[in-house]
């Protein structure tokens, strides 16, 4: 973390991922830039990580996938957000926000 990137903390990769897809079918590594580029350079997924959580969200249904072609004319996995998933996510925005507001009535604690 030295080097002013931050790992993800587990359990928010699922609702990034899902909120990057929200914005338009991507596929896998287009999901990574994404993130990277929507944080500012401050978040950055590894492939690793990256793909277990895609299966996993596919296989919960909140995501739906297929094959095209990428940018680089390449076959790719294209992912959208399922019906299932944008409910998620609205679930999990609204969870968010009450847990980064209690954060931060912790942090202010004492000022």
């Amino acid at each position: 973390m030295g080097n002013g990137k931050s790992d993800l903390l587990q359990g928010t990769l699922d609702m990034l991922v899902l909120k990057v897809v929200a914005l338009g079918p991507v596929h896998g590594y287009g999901i990574s830039v994404r993130i990277r580029q929507i944080s500012r350079e401050v978040l950055q997924v590894q492939q690793g990580s990256l793909y277990p959580a895609l299966h996993r969200l596919e296989k919960k249904g909140w995501l739906e996938s297929e094959w095209g072609e990428s940018e680089s004319g390449r076959q790719a996995k294209f992912y959208k957000l399922s019906a299932k998933g944008r409910k998620q996510l609205a679930a999990e925005e609204t969870n968010w926000g009450r847990l980064a507001g209690a954060v931060q009535l912790i942090l202010e604690a004492g000022k």
